[in-house]
């Protein structure tokens, strides 16, 4: 395979993992692989642990930057599954590469993959620490796209540590930089996002807006993958309201949309959903249906998190059928796969699925020095990670544990320290209701400030849409601090109206100002209707230039269309003001330079020969008729049957010397 081809593979492996189609992706990721080098290189996708990248380091530059991109694609693919271990290996071999290369910008996406991972293992410091690495370097190349993907992902964990206000800052800095990107899609994402702050605020008709607002922006681009992920997040607000119909129905919607697209990913995730709808509504035998459909897919998907998070829920449904047995044996299945990827807290959660059984026994039939030695675990495990609520569960079950075995100092002690820690429980849930409503009252606020900030942004980028041509306005706006752009072939126009000068001594300074807006705004309207752009006026002065900031072609028989129109436009005007003004027309075609100018009162200019020999044309002219050079005449010469030329012979032009010129006309 060719470098280009190389490539080409790669990003096909990459569409496919963004489309959750995990398995084809890694088929063509080995392939890629297996040519760069397989001696110096093996498969790194499946590489021992701890591979050297400094085994690239003899290959050309562009091989180890696609080495790099291979290993970050197979950090990808390994996170997707839920194997941290092995993402985070991937990654940091990538990371290795990309920083020997001294290629900032890649190193920090991979960091920002790497962050993700963490977050998956609960472990939101490093991943904050690493989001915040990639941030710094995204702010400095005013990378959009980059900068609301890394924004968005620390909203999200913010949203996850439930401190609201900074998600919803996050969140709406990340909307910013993809509305100002013109990313659609993730300004869509990060809308659904901010809808589910308002849903962990239980303020459900504003969840429902943001939704609908996602829904409707995904439906405008026609991402059936982003319309099912907001029904999966609609579905599970009802289900958080215990409506179960609605929850369901929405779900089952968006499970449609996976299957029909084949993203078993989404299918995946939708059937567990739907499962815990079911077992919510105590229907444990479809539950257990769905759970066994979600545990096949991410068992397919070798999604390792997935095949997690199932195990336990068919546990569940077998507790809750009284199958004891079973669910302890799927208990332990999760547990063994957890642990085998690094899961964070996974003991912890094994333990209050056993002691969910002993509970649920009655402690009765069953090896209690086992059931008091996992409560005991359970309850230390809880102590430690500080979750009181689960740690006072543990403790009552351990005061009814004692009470059977007729351990009645034990049951004492701990129903003393079941309902001291459980007052601590409600206090801390009081104080999070108070922190909900405070949370609710600052983000109503940081809403209205934003609206207003939006407002006066919106109108700033309307006024510099009027004073700049559209195209660099946009390029101001994304943060381009030097615009100066080179045109090699354009048509420049320049006019003045003669006798202004006289007319200005006989009216009103009020009534000069009418007249002169009057006269250029129609010259701009018909700029626009011949697709040429006004430059500037200065007096009764008028600059246009056809082919800036759109380069076309025809630019010279726009522009002398343009001319021909103001002027019958001006001899209205005589006519009109029974006054003696006519106007001077100057055209001239070559190269010129464009661009920005100013700090604070911006202006769009042009600089050139070309400009100088237009303004010449104009000064050298006669009222009433339009003065062109040669080379402007050789550009309409392809359109002789249209314009008449009068040819005036070589004249003395100043600054530039003995010139051909002609008047311009329509035959």
């Amino acid at each position: 395979m060719t470098r280009t081809e190389l490539q080409t593979t790669l990003i096909e492996a990459e569409s496919f993992v963004n489309a959750g189609r995990a398995d084809e992706a890694e088929v063509l990721l080995t392939e890629v692989l297996s040519h760069l080098d397989t001696e110096a290189a093996p498969p790194l996708l499946h590489a021992a642990p701890g591979t050297p990248a400094e085994q690239l380091a003899s290959h050309s530059p562009s091989v180890q930057q696609l080495h790099a991109r291979a290993l970050h694609l197979a950090g990808t693919i390994a996170w997707r599954r839920g194997d941290y271990t092995r993402s985070l290996e991937r990654c940091s071999e990538a990371l290795a590469v990309y920083e020997s290369l001294g290629d900032q910008h890649e190193a920090a996406r991979t960091k920002r993959s790497m962050g993700t991972v963490y977050v998956h293992q609960s472990d939101f410091a490093k991943a904050l620490e690493l989001y915040s690495e990639a941030l710094n370097v995204f702010e400095d190349n005013k990378s959009d796209v980059d900068l609301a993907g890394t924004l968005c992902n620390m909203g999200i964990i913010y949203a996850d540590l439930s401190d609201f206000p900074q998600a919803f800052e996050y969140y709406h800095r990340a909307l910013f930089h993809a509305e100002r990107g013109g990313n659609a899609t993730f300004a869509a994402n990060i809308v659904t996002n901010i809808g589910g702050v308002f849903q962990d605020l239980a303020d459900y008709p504003k969840a429902i807006e943001y939704f609908e607002r996602a829904l409707e922006l995904y439906r405008g681009l026609g991402n059936r993958v982003g319309i099912s992920i907001t029904l999966c997040n609609v579905g599970l607000l009802y289900e958080s309201l215990k409506d179960h119909d609605n929850a369901l129905a929405n779900l089952e919607q968006a499970l449609a949309i996976d299957l029909e697209l084949g993203n078993e990913d989404g299918s995946a995730r939708l059937y567990g959903n739907i499962g815990m709808v079911y077992y919510s509504r105590e229907d444990y035998q479809q539950a257990l249906e769905y759970f066994v459909k979600s545990l096949d897919a991410n068992t397919r998907l070798s999604n390792k998190r997935g095949c997690v998070i199932n195990l336990n829920n068919i546990g569940n449904v077998h507790r809750e059928r009284k199958d004891f047995e079973r669910a302890e044996e799927y208990y332990c299945k999760a547990l063994e796969i957890a642990e085998a990827i690094g899961l964070k807290n996974s003991r912890a959660e094994w333990l209050k699925n056993m002691t969910s059984i002993y509970v649920a026994r009655g402690f009765s039939i069953v090896d209690n020095n086992k059931a008091l030695q996992y409560l005991i675990e359970a309850r230390d495990l809880y102590q430690e990670l500080g979750v009181l609520n689960k740690e006072a569960a543990v403790l009552k079950h351990l005061a009814m544990y004692a009470e059977l075995h007729q351990q009645w100092q034990d049951a004492n002690h701990y129903h003393k320290q079941y309902y001291e820690l459980e007052r601590s429980v409600q206090s801390e849930e009081a104080l999070k209701q108070a922190s909900l409503l405070d949370h609710r009252r600052k983000i109503e606020d940081a809403e209205r400030n934003r609206q207003i900030n939006l407002a006066r942004f919106q109108e700033q980028e309307k006024i510099l849409h009027n004073i700049l041509p559209a195209q660099i306005a946009h390029r101001m706006i994304s943060g381009e601090q030097t615009i100066a752009d080179f045109y090699p072939s354009v048509s420049v126009f320049f006019s003045d109206i003669v006798g202004f000068t006289k007319l200005s001594q006989k009216v009103s300074a009020a009534e000069l100002v009418d007249l002169l807006n009057d006269i250029f705004s129609q010259f701009d309207r018909l700029a626009i209707k011949h697709g040429l752009e006004k430059i500037k006026t200065i007096g009764d002065s008028y600059m246009a230039v056809c082919g800036v900031p759109t380069p076309v072609d025809d630019h010279a028989q726009r522009a002398a269309l343009f001319a021909l129109d103001v002027t019958e436009l001006i001899d209205d005007y005589r006519s009109k003001l029974k006054e003696r003004i006519d106007i001077r027309i100057g055209l001239h075609s070559g190269s010129v330079v464009a661009g920005v100018i100013g700090e604070s009162k911006f202006a769009y200019d042009l600089w050139g020969d070309a400009v100088n020999t237009a303004s010449r044309m104009e000064s050298h002219g006669e009222q009433g008729r339009i003065h062109c050079s040669e080379e402007f005449a050789l550009l309409l010469g392809k359109d002789e049957g249209r314009f008449r030329f009068e040819d005036r012979g070589e004249i003395e032009i100043k600054g530039k010397g003995m010139m051909r010129t002609y008047f311009l006309g329509l035959r």
